[in-house]
Parts: C-alpha cells; sequence; structure tokens
C-alpha cells in the first residue's frame, strides 16, 4: 500500500511539475530577442524549475548533517527559482484566464445580438401589409402598362376624367403591393441568413457571464465582503493557481519519495545467535565479531556442563575497527575532534574505505560509544582517549628481521 501511494504521488507530482517547467519554458522564450536567445532563457526557466523540485532533498540532508552553510545555500537558490517560476506561472496563468474570459465575452455578445437582430427582422416582417408574391403583382403591373389608359394618362402622370382616375388608382395599389412584396421578400432572406449563423454556434456553450467560476465565487464572497468584484476573484484565482503549481512542483516529489524513506540508513542485517556451550568453571571469553556463526549442538555437549550462554556477536563496523585500530582509552588524554577525523581520514586512506562526512562520524558514531566530550577553552575535546602513534594491527603484519649469515 505504501509504495502504491508512493508511485501515485510521484506521477501526480511529476505531472505539476511538467506543467510549471512548460509554463517557464513558454515564459523564458517569449524573453528572448531572436529564436536562439528564446531557446536559451526557455531552457534557463525550465531547468531553475527543475532544480525548485530537487533543492528541498539537498536542503533538509543538509540540516540533518547539520552542514548549516550548505542549507542556507540550497534555501537560497530555493527562494530564487521558486520566486523566478512564480512569476512565470502568474503571468501565464492571467494572460489564458483574460484571453479566455474575452473570447466567451465575445461570443456571448455576439450571439445576443445575432438573437436580438431576428427577433427585429421578424418584427419588420409582421408590419408588412398582406400581399401577393411580387411576381404575380409585378405582371399585373405589366398588364396596366400595355394599356390604352397608361397611354392618355402619361404613365399617371396626368390624371383626367373618372376612368382615368380608376386606372392610376390601381396602379398605385399595385406598386404599393409589388413594394410590401418586395420589402417581406428583403426580411425573409436577413431571417434566413441569422438563423444559418446561428445554427453554426452552440447555445450550449454560450455562457451567459464571461468567467462563471469568478462570477460565483464573487457572489460567495458578497455574503462576507460585498465590496468584492469579479476583476477582484478573477486575480485571486489567477494567484491561487500560480501557488497550486510552484508548491505543488516544489515539494510534490520530496513528499512522495519520503514513501520510500529514501534517506534512512539501514542497519545491517543482526547475525545469527549462537549458543555456546561451556563448564561452570571455564571462563567466558569476549565474542569477536564474525559475519556469520554457527549454533552448536547442545546434545552433543558432555554431560558435565551445567551452563549454557546464549551471545549476540553484532557485525563490526568500520569506525569500531577504526577506534580499535587507532584509538586508546587514557584517562588523562584528551584529543581534538580535528586530529582524530585527520586520523580517521587516514586510516580510510591505507584501506581503500570512503570515509563518513564529519557529523556522522562525531555524532552517529563517536558518540554512541560513549565518549565524552567537553568543551575547554575555545575548543572541544574529546575526554579519555589518545591516538596510537603505530597501529597495533600494523605490528602484527610486520615480517621478522633475517639475520645476517656467516660468511
Amino acid at each position: 500500500m505504501r509504495h502504491a501511494l508512493g508511485v501515485i504521488g510521484v506521477l501526480a507530482a511529476g505531472v505539476l511539475l511538467a506543467v510549471s517547467a512548460a509554463m517557464n519554458w513558454r515564459f523564458g522564450y517569449s524573453l528572448g530577442k531572436t529564436e536562439f536567445d528564446g531557446l536559451i532563457y526557455g531552457a534557463a526557466s525550465a531547468a531553475a524549475d527543475c532544480l525548485k523540485a530537487l533543492v528541498p532533498f539537498f536542503f533538509f540532508a543538509a540540516v540533518r548533517n547539520r552542514m548549516w552553510s550548505q542549507a542556507a545555500a540550497s534555501a537560497m537558490v530555493w527562494v530564487v527559482v521558486t520566486a523566478y517560476s512564480l512569476t512565470s506561472a502568474l503571468g501565464h496563468a492571467a494572460l489564458n484566464r483574460m484571453d479566455t474570459a474575452g473570447q466567451r465575452a465575445v461570443e456571448a455578445q455576439s450571439y445576443k445580438d445575432l438573437r436580438a437582430d431576428l427577433e427585429r427582422a421578424k418584427e419588420q416582417l409582421s408590419w408588412v401589409p398582406q400581399h401577393r408574391p411580387a411576381a404575380a403583382v409585378q405582371s399585373e403591373i405589366d398588364t396596366l402598362k400595355n394599356s390604352r389608359e397608361w397611354q392618355w394618362t402619361e404613365g399617371c402622370t396626368k390624371v383626367t376624367g373618372p376612368k382615368g382616375r380608376t386606372f392610376c388608382g390601381q396602379y398605385n395599389g399595385l406598386v404599393a403591393e409589388l413594394a410590401s412584396a418586395e420589402q417581406a421578400q428583403k426580411l425573409e432572406a436577413r431571417i434566413a441568413e441569422i438563423q444559418a449563423e446561428l445554427a453554426k454556434i452552440d447555445s450550449g456553450s454560450v455562457m451567459a457571464e464571461a468567467d462563471p467560476q469568478a462570477a460565483v465565487l464573487t457572489k460567495l464572497a458578497g455574503i462576507f465582503m460585498p465590496s468584492t468584484t469579479v476583476e477582484d476573484m478573477q486575480t485571486a484565482l489567477t494567484i491561487f493557481i500560480a501557488l497550486l503549481l510552484e508548491v505543488g512542483s516544489g515539494f510534490g516529489m520530496y513528499i512522495a519519495f519520503s514513501q520510500w524513506r529514501i534517506d534512512d540508513r539501514y542497519a545491517p542485517k543482526a547475525p545469527a545467535i549462537a549458543t555456546v556451550a561451556r563448564t561452570q568453571n571455564e571462563p567466558t571469553e569476549l565474542a569477536v565479531p564474525v559475519a556469520s556463526v554457527e549454533v552448536v549442538n547442545t546434545a552433543q555437549v558432555s554431560a558435565n556442563d551445567n551452563k549454557t550462554v546464549t551471545k549476540l556477536m553484532p557485525p563490526e563496523s568500520d569506525v569500531q575497527r577504526y577506534f580499535k585500530e587507532r584509538v586508546v582509552r587514557k584517562p588523562n588524554s584528551s584529543v581534538t575532534p580535528p586530529e582524530l577525523y585527520e586520523d580517521y581520514l587516514d586510516w580510510c586512506a591505507q584501506l581503500g574505505k570512503e570515509p563518513l562526512a564529519q557529523p556522522i562520524f562525531y555524532r552517529d558514531c563517536l558518540e554512541e560509544m560513549g565518549i565524552e566530550r567537553q568543551k575547554a577553552g575555545n575548543k572541544t575535546r574529546y575526554m579519555g582517549i589518545a591516538l596510537r602513534t603505530i597501529p597495533e594491527s600494523w605490528e602484527d603484519k610486520k615480517l621478522p628481521a633475517l639475520a645476517p649469515q656467516a660468511a
């Protein structure tokens, strides 16, 4: 379960880090005067954002090891890269939110204008008097123009007599009806055009508000702060999104990897318990650290043996071995930490071993071995120990001197 949570956490943190790095890339790329300059700025911005996710590992490791200068440097780097990343995230989030809100506002206004034009055209069409089709009316007008009365009245410009007035009245009525028919045709064409444009727009996607989220939150915030505006809420949401990306990408990896406890120092596996049989009068020998031991079968021990001792023999660490070979306990002697650590480094170099860091060597090893540390004047000293001038282990390895042979 712990590993599953760790995998999910790493994936989520990786997505946030990728999004934040992409935003930094775009922001840095926009700063370049040329394309190559944009690539330089973009790469530097993305690298800084990735470093932001790695710095927490360095910082807390330095604090744990009491390396305060490294911790201070890590904190300074994290503040700088996070501030830079935060500015790019704010700019990117604000630009996208404003563009999206503006586009929605334009779409909503365009939809409202089309609906208003459609209603206006329908209303104007309802005002047009009853009429026949324009082609039929035009045919009757052409028939009247071919009649004898059209010539007598000179195209209804000189109306005389009842017959001429009747003819011209009929002609003018047809002209008015033709005008109504033509106006109706124009309005119907306009209505069809507007309906075609409305058909291209999905009415379900057109929102009454340009930024519905900000509008709803503004109404809720207005209960406690009536002066809150939609613009204020949009700014707050932009800041919140930027903080989400920066905090999530900055600490997400560190939190996710904590499920595996990658910083833990695992102790070596405990050796098997050895059962040593001895008699009551037999002296007890000190256990020597060994990599593996065997269990003695007590059934094979003599019947005179009346006591069995069970001892746990832990393996010997490098520091314990160094202490055994190069340090001797003397009540009235003392050693400074630098002298002790330099001798430890010399011992590691001679044997080809990787030395521990000073804080771990002092705190986790020597202090656990019960070596007392006191401060005398301006120096700290380890009391009751002294360094061997010649390691005892070397004495055993010396070859015997060859005696001179007689000629």
